[in-house]
């Protein structure tokens, strides 16, 4: 395999009176000032925009594709790309179920494009990246979770009634790929706190690992994360740092602040 590129397949986001392509003609920051007017529904990739991609990826020469998506128990976008691609002919597919969300899903898919760049065959990728999936965590610190109830996203993640004591949940996908509630804490500083303590709590004695922070309408924050890991984790070999998706955002809400953890050994 070369170092071949990464081609995107957008969700839908759906507003009462217009339809944008996540990430392409709607962006993290333009999406929180619409989400407050009213919230759109998220929806699968256009199945005709799916063929449009394979027929890029087939017409630059590419024989075998690795297709790495958001957990399958939060979309039906790992079964719309699996279904597509058994009808495709001329490539050679394999699709990777995450069991992950947002940058959860995104570090699984530049891992394997490292794999690629390595020069590892297209069994070998696969059998990698799967191998990885169990030590993948992503950690939501959300502000409220009133997106997530009014998207239906919830998952087992039990509603709080305590918005008046400042409990904030931090969230994680189980292995099933479903949202669960990992820890519950009293305010910003303390939500922090506990994340960093569960990625020292699975970094454990590992010696080799990835880092990721990703927010949404929550940049100093973020930035304070970044800083903190910085300094704990000084051997992890990437520290990534990005934007929560506009799909992702309107289930998670502004103030969003996601934290991975990938081991490696």
């Amino acid at each position: 395999m070369d170092n071949g590129p990464f081609f995107m397949v957008p969700l839908r986001i759906i507003f009462s009176d217009r339809e944008y392509k996540d990430g392409v003609d709607i962006s993290s920051d333009t999406i929180f000032p619409l989400i407050k007017k009213e919230l759109p529904t998220t929806s699968l990739p256009d199945g005709e925009l799916i063929h449009e991609v394979f027929d890029q990826i087939k017409a630059e020469g590419y024989t075998h594709v690795i297709i790495v998506t958001i957990s399958s128990g939060l979309s039906g976008t790992y079964n719309a790309l699996r279904v597509l691609g058994e009808h495709y002919e001329g490539l050679t597919f394999q699709s990777i179920d995450t069991k992950n969300v947002g940058i959860g899903a995104g570090i699984l898919a530049i891992y394997a494009g490292d794999l690629v760049k390595q020069g590892k065959s297209f069994t070998e990728v696969i059998q990698e990246v799967e191998s990885k999936i169990p030590t993948t965590k992503i950690y939501f610190n959300v502000d409220t979770l009133e997106y997530l109830q009014k998207g239906g996203r919830i998952g087992l993640v039990a509603s709080l009634l305590g918005s008046a004591l400042k409990l904030k949940p931090i969230i994680s996908c189980n292995p099933e790929g479903i949202y669960y509630t990992v820890a519950k804490v009293r305010g910003l500083n303390k939500s922090i706190d506990k994340t960093i303590q569960l990625v020292k709590e699975q970094i454990g004695t590992h010696k080799r690992f990835n880092l990721a922070i990703t927010q949404a309408d929550a940049m100093e924050t973020a930035e304070k994360m970044r800083q903190r890991l910085q300094e704990l984790f000084p051997t992890a070999e990437n520290i990534y740092f990005g934007k929560v998706s506009p799909a992702l955002s309107v289930h998670t809400g502004p103030g969003s602040l996601g934290v991975v953890c990938q081991v490696l050994d």
